[in-house]
């Protein structure tokens, strides 16, 4: 059995992202259910999902609030963790984020604000030119990652 256990173990990367994955079930905007995990020094600081502002009404409630192509009823991901952190006092300089969605260009700039040092992400959806732009000139780097299947005996 410890056999087993050592040569199967999840990498920090995967345990991280299959997080993510988990957290991204909570999203309340069927158009992308996104989960972000904030790291630091492989410790998780905070999570998001995407989701209306807290106490007020969701897409799968109320329906998309469409404009511009873009569903503005909801709080990307990668913002709720970071607001998460700000309210309560949890510094995110020297960070790491995972996400089951590249950043959007709104979502990369306050990661890069916020001190966010590597993005990590699972699908390339939509990656924005400037993002990488942004990220390269920072030094920050960005990694696709496939997270091996996890199954948590849960019903999927």
């Amino acid at each position: 059995m410890e056999e087993y256990f050592m040569t199967n173990r999840l990498s920090w990367q995967d345990y991280f992202m299959a997080n993510a994955e988990l957290i991204s079930k909570r999203s309340t905007c069927d158009r992308a259910f996104v989960g972000a995990v904030l790291v630091k020094d492989k410790r998780i600081i905070a999570t998001g999902y995407n989701g209306g502002v807290s106490e007020a009404d969701n897409c799968n409630e109320v329906g998309h609030y469409m404009e511009d192509g873009h569903c503005i009823r909801t709080v990307h991901a990668e913002m709720n963790a970071l607001i998460q952190c700000a309210k309560e006092g949890i510094s995110t300089k020297n960070t790491e984020i995972y996400v089951t969605h590249f950043p959007c260009i709104n979502c990369t700039k306050a990661l890069l604000q916020a001190g966010v040092v590597k993005i990590t992400y699972k699908a390339n959806y939509r990656p924005h030119a400037f993002a990488i732009e942004l990220m390269e000139q920072k030094g920050v780097s960005y990694v696709q990652h496939d997270v091996p299947e996890v199954h948590l005996g849960m019903d999927d």
